[in-house]
């Protein structure tokens, strides 16, 4: 069993501690993406280095390969990838329909198909057919031996119509208490569970993501996260969407903004009172280039809320030919203590897959070091 606790606050700003079955992390937190089982390009022993805690699965993609099962045998996607620490999947929702409308593109064939069961949907490499449901997805994660379980939802595309929005987030409210029901019986008597977290949904409609909000902490689970940000919403509503469902949330549960990730988002929404975030970002620039960097003073400007405090570069440009400073002369980490500018846009140019992965070590870091600051912000503030 887990549980989550407060330590201190700085106005809506929370610290917290995780604990789940004996394995613990601060929050707030950040999770690297391990989609397949693996941060991509990284091994799990450099992000666990850096200092991360929790990585993500996805649920989907490992369901189909290697399969659930066969990672259960494997003794859990943990043990499989060699990762020492916690992992959430998310439900498989967002794949399910986004990648179902891919197979339809491709194939021809209906590619979703949106039932009370559950959902029927093809997979966009070979079109085969498959069926997902709440207790589908449940079973899925526990095989997979997540420590942080997601309920499976529908995430509606945008835009969306109001009253397309109204009946997604009531079939999610519905698909949550099935999640749940199952959960507790495939648990029942055991003292050793991994924590179950609801989504919220309502779109851009203040009414609904308060309404889907309350549906769920009736439910009452071990977590909310907040989903139906990430999928083309523009970003400047993710303030008044956090405005919407935050204060209806529970004090003492973790607060999970799915998929959402940019450098200034987080601050933002840390201020918010959000304690959990994962996105692609920094490991998907880092293979295409994009370098985060910290802005002279960039420390104490994140101290006092603006929100320039960092920058990126293409190192691929030509400018880096010859640039024999530091990537980040205020980084430390490994990366930036080893190889310069030029060196690295060389790696790039000459195809080396040591590109990817240098850039990926540094953004990791340079989102973990960002983390750890706002942990020390609250901190300091809590003396």
């Amino acid at each position: 069993m887990g549980n989550f606790c407060l330590e201190g606050n700085k106005n809506n700003s929370r610290l917290g501690r995780m604990e789940i079955n004996g394995k613990k992390a601060e929050t707030p937190l950040f999770m690297p993406i391990a989609t397949r089982g693996a941060v991509k390009s990284l091994a799990m022993s450099e992000v666990e280095q850096i200092g991360y805690e929790i990585v993500l699965g996805n649920t989907y993609h490992l369901w189909l390969k290697p399969g659930d099962k066969t990672v259960k045998k494997a003794g859990g996607i943990a043990e499989f990838s060699g990762w020492n620490n916690l992992v959430l999947t998310d439900s498989g929702g967002f794949q399910v329909f986004s990648l179902g409308e891919r197979a339809k593109q491709r194939f021809g064939k209906k590619g979703v198909r949106l039932t009370e069961k559950g959902v029927y949907f093809s997979e966009p490499g070979s079109g085969e057919r498959h069926f997902m449901s709440p207790e589908k997805s449940v079973d899925i994660q526990i095989n997979l031996g997540a420590d942080i379980i997601m309920c499976l939802d529908e995430c509606p595309p945008y835009p969306c119509d109001y009253q397309k929005a109204k009946e997604s987030l009531e079939l999610t409210a519905r698909w949550a208490k099935r999640c749940k029901d199952y959960f507790e019986r495939k648990h029942k008597g055991k003292k050793d569970r991994p924590l179950l977290f609801g989504i919220i949904q309502g779109s851009v409609f203040e009414d609904l993501r308060k309404e889907s909000a309350k549906q769920l902490v009736e439910l009452g689970f071990d977590g909310y996260a907040i989903g139906g940000v990430a999928v083309g919403e523009p970003r400047e509503l993710l303030k008044e969407i956090l405005d919407w469902t935050m204060p209806i949330l529970p004090e003492n549960k973790p607060r999970y903004l799915m998929g959402l990730g940019k450098p200034e988002e987080i601050v933002r929404s840390v201020s918010k009172g959000v304690d959990m975030f994962d996105c692609v970002i920094p490991t998907r620039e880092g293979r295409h280039g994009r370098i985060f960097l910290w802005r002279k003073n960039g420390f104490s400007r994140l101290e006092k809320g603006e929100a320039d405090f960092y920058k990126t570069i293409n190192i691929s440009n030509e400018k880096f030919r010859e640039d024999f400073r530091p990537i980040d002369k205020h980084c430390d980490c490994s990366v930036c203590r080893s190889y310069t500018r030029a060196y690295l846009r060389h790696l790039f140019s000459t195809g080396e897959t040591l590109a990817a992965r240098l850039a990926s070590l540094h953004n990791l870091n340079f989102y973990y070091q960002l983390i750890k600051r706002l942990r020390n912000e609250i901190k300091e503030s809590e003396k």
